[in-house]
């Protein structure tokens, strides 16, 4: 744990008590700090009230002497409207804050690498913990992936912090100042939080834009947001700045040309490897991945082959294009963290002979981005609340199926499948949607999908 001692003997507020509220709600105590808390969920202030926190009403708390509000990033801060509390601790000049602020505060030596971006930014970061670990390093992974960063442990001599921070999580981080910021990419995502667009972007580009002088930025230059991003940073004075691209030379920085991965940092380009080799990491934006994590841990891994090596052994994460079972000659690939279009297109073009399960709650846009990779997908099986829209969609251009549930679809598309004249066809989970209609997140709704690949799987045994 980390422990909160930058807010020793003061009154702290903590609002949303899920899982970094509680490790918010520890860390403060942990660190001597009074904390009210609170939280719709009976449960959840059930877990706060036994790791010490007070829990009362926010309408009740003593706010004119709160010293800080920890905000749980789902809350709304901005838009589309801030919620009460947060109306609240603006009328009584109480600053808002997240559990990375908290983190932020209680840092001093131990180097941080964070990691934002619309898509890719959870591979990257697992990709970046896994390379430093193969290095010798004490990497401690967490943040928006996996553990609360006030969850990973203290820092020792060969600590290394790899942080996935969100947009949400960017807003309530303001002293969280990186020695490598990275940024993977930007579309069109979580506009309802953001207002517009170009606020979302400007959100990331904060992050770059709090990086130590004496750190790195790196930046994927393939968006037309992230190009000016970049553009903007190199020359503003600020520290390094290195462009990574796939598909397109460089004059300077790091890319990527038919799975090659290039350095071309110095006066010439020098090939790093090749990427095919790393079998967990398919596909162009995969490769992107690889190439960003690889100008992030420079500045720590000067050892090539340790580099590259580690490149080539990293295992995958799980519900990123990650294949969780196989019948016959039907696979099954799990890409539930695919929550909008542009995600789901990365799984798309990785496979032919697609049998893609698709839905959930929708987000702007839909999918008709995707039309150009509907000629790969032999039919299509619809779920949640997206089903009609995405019927319309699909009209004309695919066969598909309105089956409701996770289940049902996963028993109709195994069973598709399997009669299937290709050689290698594909049950692929890859919603394009958010899970907030039928699961708690994209975790538990890609478990959900293992565990029905499973059961098939019993039954044909």
């Amino acid at each position: 744990m980390i422990v909160g001692e930058a807010f020793q003997g003061r009154t702290v507020a903590v609002f949303g008590l899920a899982r970094s509220g509680l490790s918010s709600v520890r860390a403060l105590k942990a660190g001597r700090a009074e904390v009210f808390a609170w939280d719709d969920k009976e449960s959840y202030r059930d877990a706060a009230r036994e790791a010490g926190a007070k829990i009362v009403p926010w309408t009740e708390w003593p706010w004119d002497r709160l010293g800080a509000l920890v905000l749980s990033p789902g809350v709304p801060l901005t838009h589309p409207k801030p919620h009460e509390v947060v109306e609240r601790a603006r009328e009584w000049d109480v600053e808002v804050i997240g559990d990375i602020e908290i983190f932020a505060r209680n840092m001093s030596a131990a180097p941080v690498i964070a990691i934002t971006g619309t898509n890719g930014k959870s591979t990257t970061t697992a990709l970046i913990g896994h390379i430093l670990k193969e290095a010798g390093y004490d990497a401690q992974v967490g943040g928006n992936i996996g553990q609360p960063v006030l969850d990973l442990s203290p820092p020792t001599a060969r600590t290394i912090y790899v942080i996935e921070i969100s947009s949400y999580q960017i807003d309530l981080s303001p002293g969280l100042t990186p020695d490598v910021s990275l940024l993977t990419n930007i579309t069109p995502d979580h506009i309802d939080r953001h207002g517009s667009l170009e606020g979302y972007a400007a959100v990331k580009r904060r992050l770059l834009s709090q990086t130590k002088k004496t750190g790195l930025n790196v930046v994927g230059v393939d968006d037309t947001l992230c190009a000016a991003i970049f553009t903007q940073l190199s020359a503003n004075g600020g520290p390094p700045c290195v462009a990574v691209s796939v598909g397109k030379v460089l004059g300077r920085g790091i890319f990527v040309l038919d799975g090659l991965l290039y350095n071309a940092q110095s006066d010439r380009a020098a090939k790093v490897m090749d990427l095919n080799a790393a079998t967990h990491l398919p596909g162009s934006h995969n490769w992107q991945n690889a190439a960003l994590a690889y100008a992030a841990v420079k500045p720590y891994v000067s050892d090539a082959r340790v580099l590259t090596e580690a490149i080539v052994s990293f295992p995958g994460l799980a519900h990123r294009i990650e294949e969780v079972g196989r019948i016959g000659k039907v696979r099954f690939i799990n890409d539930s963290k695919a929550t909008n279009a542009d995600a789901a297109e990365r799984a798309l073009v990785c496979f032919d002979d697609i049998y893609w399960i698709i839905g959930g709650r929708p987000k702007a846009g839909g999918i008709a981005s995707l039309e150009p990779h509907f000629p790969r997908v032999r039919k299509a099986y619809l779920i949640g609340e997206a089903s009609d829209a995405f019927a319309a969609t699909l009209t004309g251009k695919v066969e598909f199926q309105s089956c409701g549930t996770l289940d049902a679809a996963v028993t109709a598309a195994a069973a598709d499948a399997s009669l299937s004249k290709a050689e290698a066809p594909v049950v692929l989970l890859s919603p394009a949607c958010a899970s907030f209609d039928q699961f708690s997140d994209f975790e538990q709704r890609g478990d959900a999908f293992r565990a029905a690949v499973s059961n098939l799987a019993s039954e044909v045994a």
